[in-house]
């Protein structure tokens, strides 16, 4: 009896190889670029956005101008390198004069910059600073000249979760998919997962399209539209699940996956035992 389970025991099998082959096959770059922690550097190249960017339609929270002497030393010894002591840009970083605190915020907030080692794009990695030197390097740079888009203010409050889904479909999932996880883009480069991103770094990045993303300035989406689609993608971060487990929120792949696995294999099995039953019984 026991060596007439063999062979489906052995179909199952092939099935769950093949279901764990094409699940490992969908794992995009973003979401596994978004997790790895990397070094922080010694000489990078950075990939920072030039510098045109629109000025904001609406005031946003200023950065202490008196933090701007704390952060002329860390920005020296840690992005003088590659951008030169006064942020004006080198040979192998770009001018950061002009580009708004958000720009700089971003970059310097999720641990992107300073950049670990050349490649594609920079990969979010654990921040070098705590926050206070955060907005001090902020504040040093904004204060060598005057430009582009402040911190972004943010009532989550007033967020309609509804329109900030509808404009995220519109805009943002043809790149990080309709639940945020993210995908694979061309020449090696990925739109990251947003599953780590806070609400200001999201709305910094709609502001000032860093590396691959577009800009979206207040005339393609005004700040009500970045508010609400900051309200849904911090929902995406942790979604409710009326239908029952998350598994893993990346959509139909994990579905099929268990289909395959579990429904395949009990249909397998059950055929096996109905036609086993069957020819005892004549």
């Amino acid at each position: 009896m026991r060596n007439r389970f063999l062979l489906p025991a052995a179909l199952v099998a092939f099935v769950v190889a093949l279901g764990l082959l094409s699940f490992a096959g969908h794992q995009t770059p973003a979401r596994a670029q978004a997790t790895t922690s990397v070094p922080t550097p010694s000489v990078p190249t950075p990939s920072v956005p030039t510098p045109s960017v629109p000025t904001p339609s609406v005031p946003t929270p200023p950065v202490p101008a008196a933090l701007s002497s704390v952060g002329r030393p860390l920005f020296v010894n840690n992005c003088s390198s590659c951008h030169g002591l006064n942020a004006q840009g080198t040979d192998r970083g770009p001018n950061l004069v002009g580009l708004g605190a958000a720009t700089v915020d971003f970059w310097v907030s999720t641990g992107r910059m300073p950049l670990a080692y050349p490649g594609a794009q920079a990969v979010r990695k654990p921040v070098l600073f705590s926050r206070t030197q955060q907005l001090s390097i902020v504040s040093y740079v904004t204060s060598l000249g005057a430009g582009g888009p402040g911190i972004p203010a943010l009532n989550q409050q007033a967020a309609d979760q509804s329109n900030g889904n509808d404009m995220f479909g519109l805009n943002c999932a043809g790149c990080h998919v309709i639940t945020g996880t993210g995908d694979a883009l061309a020449n090696s480069a990925f739109a990251p997962s947003l599953y780590q991103a806070s609400p200001t770094q999201i709305a910094e990045a709609i502001r000032t399209g860093p590396g691959n993303m577009p800009r979206f300035g207040p005339g393609t989406l005004t700040d009500k539209d970045v508010n609400d689609i900051v309200r849904y993608v911090t929902y995406l971060q942790h979604p409710a699940n009326p239908g029952g487990a998350g598994l893993g929120h990346v959509g139909p792949v994990t579905e099929g996956f268990l289909a395959i696995v579990v429904g395949l294999g009990v249909l397998i099995l059950a055929a096996y035992w109905i036609g086993i039953r069957a020819g005892a019984t004549t």
